[in-house]
Formats: C-alpha cells, sequence, structure tokens
C-alpha cells in the first residue's frame, strides 16, 4: 500500500538516536510560549499608553502627568503642556511598540515553522505572505529589516527632542541606525550569492 503512495508522503524511520536528537527541536517550543507571553506584556502596554494619551487629551491631570514625564528627555526639563510634539512622541512610542510586536509575530510564526514544526497553513485565509516562502535566510533578512524600523523610529524621537541631546549623542544613533542598515543589505547580499550559488549547483549541466 504504502508504494502507491507519492513520494511525499513517504516516511522514512529513524534510528533511535536520530530519532532522539530530531526530538530536541520540540525544547525550542518554551522559548517561543515565552515569547508570547512578552506579546501579551507588549499588547497591555499599549493600552495602557494609549489610554493614558486619550485621558490627557481629555483634561486628565494624572494622565497627562505620566504622558509628560514618559516623553521628557533625562535631564532636560519636563514638558507643561500637551502640544503637537508631544502628541507626536506618543504616538512614536506606539508605533515602536507596534513594530516590536511584529518583530515577536515574525520570530514566533517563522522560528516555529523554520526550526520546529510545519504549520499546514498553506489553505488558510489568513496565511502571512511572508511565511509561504520563509526559511532561516528570509527569516533572517526580514528580522534585519525590522530592526532598521525600530532603530527609524527611535532616531526619529530622538531628532525631534534633538535641542535636549548633546552632538554626540545625536551621532552616535545616527552610526548606529547605519550600521543597522549595511548590516541588513550584508545579509541580504550574501543570502543573494548563496541562492544564486545553491541554484548554479541544482541546474543540469
Amino acid at each position: 500500500m504504502i508504494d502507491h503512495l507519492p513520494p511525499s508522503t513517504k516516511h522514512t524511520k529513524l534510528r533511535p538516536l536520530s530519532a532522539f536528537i530530531f526530538m530536541s527541536r520540540w525544547l525550542q517550543l518554551p522559548l517561543y510560549l515565552g515569547l508570547i507571553l512578552a506579546q501579551c506584556v507588549y499588547v497591555f502596554h499599549f493600552w495602557v499608553e494609549l489610554s493614558d494619551l486619550i485621558g490627557a487629551v481629555f483634561g486628565n491631570d494624572a494622565a497627562l502627568q505620566h504622558v509628560l514625564t514618559a516623553v521628557a528627555v533625562p535631564g532636560s526639563a519636563l514638558p507643561t503642556k500637551l502640544n503637537e510634539a508631544t502628541i507626536m512622541l506618543v504616538v512614536l512610542g506606539l508605533i515602536d511598540v507596534v513594530m516590536i510586536s511584529n518583530l515577536l509575530i515574525m520570530v514566533i510564526i517563522g522560528g516555529y515553522e523554520t526550526f520546529v514544526s510545519r504549520m499546514h497553513l498553506d489553505d488558510h485565509p489568513d496565511q502571512p505572505e511572508w511565511l509561504s516562502h520563509v526559511n532561516a535566510s528570509v527569516l533572517k533578512t526580514k528580522l534585519a529589516m525590522a530592526i532598521i524600523g525600530i532603530s527609524s523610529i527611535h532616531l526619529l524621537k530622538t531628532f525631534i527632542n534633538a535641542n535636549s541631546y548633546k552632538i554626540e549623542v545625536i551621532i552616535a544613533q545616527t552610526v548606529i541606525h547605519m550600521v543597522f542598515i549595511l548590516s541588513a543589505m550584508a545579509i541580504a547580499y550574501t543570502d543573494r550569492i548563496m541562492t544564486v550559488t545553491q541554484n548554479q549547483a541544482r541546474a543540469p549541466h
């Protein structure tokens, strides 16, 4: 009966040692479950910050003080009122949380799919577009791009408060951001070289 099955449905029985080593991948499961809990913490933090912003807009003094303290630059004077710049800094903080949350989702779903077990989402209507062709190389590139996005948000927050920072701090953050960009480009270029090399090796001679 098995001989009539397509090759993709045949399963080779592993030797006990090989099976034990292969099963060790499930040790990563608690790590991904822990990241899900971290995701819950970010969701809670997002709604706390958003509720404080809304409360500050409607005149809640406690919420206003929390918002002003959250956006204040250490060592500089605390803002006294909710203005456009303050609102922008709070919104950038919310966007930062969302981008870190997106990074967590990519690590949780992509990492589980790549290193632990298939999730069989091929026919699911909500399957992420990037998951259909995810592998270790693609995941590294997407994570690098997500980190660049997060770094951009932090750099923009620094530029908005440029008067409160020393020029050395601004230059250092800019250099770090450029290092992230160059690192992502290097990862993408290396993966491209590996892909081209693999395709050439598989091509018939």
